[in-house]
């Protein structure tokens, strides 16, 4: 009976699966996902998550060395897991090597702070390199992977492999992206034309309204990065033909890319061209804040009227010098508001008794609270997007990759304040504090951007979900595809028109001249002929 009830329990939920999978817009498909580490994979599992709740079979392809990755947490998606030379440890030491690299270099010049940001991004790709080799040359799971004839293939552009995966399993292949350092793999590979007369390039801090000399500084960032991205990938390219059997570079596959799901959107953005394959889906992770936990929720709620300050640096910067955790502890203790303080280092000897240390915090839910007035935030864009959701007020301290561009922007659109880490005191962040919370105008601000995430025709979550299967339905997207992919850097600027124009005038000028020249010549002999007569 037993049996037979069990029996029963699992033929209702084959049933309900396949009508899931018939009712879902795109099916029920197979997706296979080339993942990278901490907010990158926060944001992706967001959409594997909606994919499964719609019918798809989401597998994983992850490294045994994979950080946030846990294939034994109890999960409807599935994970195929292959071994690396790399260990866990190993691999995490390096996330927060170069992070503690980046986030403690002062800005000085161009020439002197790039060149360090460049050896950073070279350590990390060529560890990602090593991931790939590793589960492009294991025969026994490349082959497994063919077996299993997925439909599409989803990837995070800023940790290269996922196209090559797509171009050996002859799949069309989606990008979850935030940028690229200075938009060459956007620009390179996926053809968007970036302006830099009033696009200002990510990582140079520059808004859309840029003076002579701004511009001629975005300029410089524009050839910097162009001729940079050309020397990054030159291990890629070597990699990408010997296994392919022919020549090729990693600029070439990734511009095979269906769509290019962006994690951002114009309350973030400064207006620029896209093309019908790229797709803003900034701040698809933000929801609803749920109740907070007992504890915290009774802290918040003796605040009374000042309220809160929820301060977190994200899941990659835990922990701070002391120098820098009894600064900051200092600035806190002197505000009437309650502070939540995300921290996993000692406890600072400063720190005032309106503040609280926690290992973790549903930031979400916390920026959602009506008690909260104010988000000290390092600027990462998962942060940036959910205090823009629930209309709270910034002040940033960015540290590494593209934070100083998200504050940046903030800034320029009158939500946030920016502060250094290297060069704050405690009392720059007190004031900061104090304008954020006291000036109406940051609240005005940011709750104007909010409205603006809120009024949209589709949710970012749904809209990157539709795309993945559209794809998946279409099986690619080639009508999307714009037709300079097929052309050289000298047609896609028209030069050869140009020049072909120029040789034309220039022919025309001549033949023009010439035949004044022998009408000149003509009328002298004729002239001089009439006087000898």
């Amino acid at each position: 009976m037993c049996s037979s009830r069990m029996s029963m329990k699992w033929i209702s939920v084959l049933l309900l699966l396949q009508l899931s999978c018939q009712f879902s817009p795109g099916g029920c498909g197979k997706v296979l996902v080339w993942p990278t580490e901490y907010s990158h994979w926060i944001n992706m599992k967001i959409i594997l998550d909606e994919l499964v709740q719609r019918g798809h079979e989401v597998t994983v392809l992850t490294s045994s060395a994979s950080v946030l990755v846990d294939a034994n947490k109890p999960s409807a998606i599935k994970f195929e897991i292959y071994p690396t030379s790399f260990t866990k440890d190993d691999f995490e030491n390096l996330f927060m090597t170069l992070v503690s690299k980046w986030t403690y270099t002062l800005k000085g010049t161009f020439w002197t702070y790039f060149p360090l940001v460049e050896e950073i991004i070279l350590e990390y790709t060529d560890s990602i390199l090593k991931l790939c080799k590793d589960a492009v040359l294991n025969k026994e799971l490349m082959t497994k992977l063919q077996e299993s004839r997925f439909d599409v293939i989803l990837a995070d552009a800023i940790g290269p492999c996922g196209e090559l995966l797509a171009e050996l399993l002859k799949v069309p292949y989606v990008y979850s992206l935030r940028f690229f350092p200075g938009y060459t793999v956007e620009k390179q590979s996926g053809g968007i034309p970036l302006p830099p007369s009033y696009v200002p390039i990510i990582l140079s801090e520059l808004s859309d309204q840029m003076t002579f000399i701004e511009r001629v500084k975005n300029m410089v960032y524009v050839l910097y990065f162009d001729f940079w991205f050309q020397t990054f990938h030159e291990d890629w390219d070597q990699f990408y033909s010997e296994v392919l059997g022919r020549p090729t570079t990693l600029s070439e596959l990734m511009g095979k890319a269906e769509m290019w799901l962006i994690r951002t959107y114009w309350d973030l953005e400064f207006p620029r061209p896209l093309l019908p394959h790229f797709k803003f889906v900034g701040g698809l992770h933000c929801k609803p804040a749920k109740p907070l936990p007992k504890e915290m929720e009774q802290f918040a709620q003796s605040s009374g009227e000042d309220g809160i300050v929820v301060f977190s640096l994200g899941s990659m910067v835990t922990n701070l010098t002391k120098e820098h955790a009894n600064m900051i502890a200092s600035a806190l203790a002197q505000i009437p508001q309650k502070v939540i303080w995300r921290y996993k280092g000692k406890k600072p000897d400063t720190l005032g008794p309106n503040t609280r240390l926690y290992k973790w915090i549903p930031q979400n839910d916390l920026l959602g609270h009506p008690k909260t007035k104010a988000f000290i935030t390092h600027g990462g864009a998962n942060g940036i997007y959910e205090a823009v959701y629930h209309g709270i007020p910034m002040v940033g301290i960015p540290l590494f990759a593209e934070q100083p561009d998200n504050i940046a922007r903030m800034k320029n659109k009158g939500a946030a304040v920016r502060l250094d880490i290297s060069t704050m005191s405690s009392a720059d962040l007190l004031n900061a504090l104090k304008t954020v919370i006291n000036d109406p105008s940051y609240k005005e601000n940011v709750m104007k951007l909010s409205r603006i995430h809120h009024d949209q025709p589709m949710k970012p979550l749904d809209r990157a979900v539709f795309w993945i299967e559209f794809v998946m339905r279409h099986k690619g997207a080639k009508h999307l595809r714009p037709a300079s992919h097929d052309l050289s850097w000298f047609q896609y600027h028209s030069l050869d028109v140009i020049g072909f124009l120029l040789a034309c005038v220039a022919t025309a000028v001549l033949v023009l001249a010439k035949c004044v020249l022998f009408c000149c010549q003509k009328f002298a002999k004729t002239g001089k002929k009439g006087k000898s007569e």
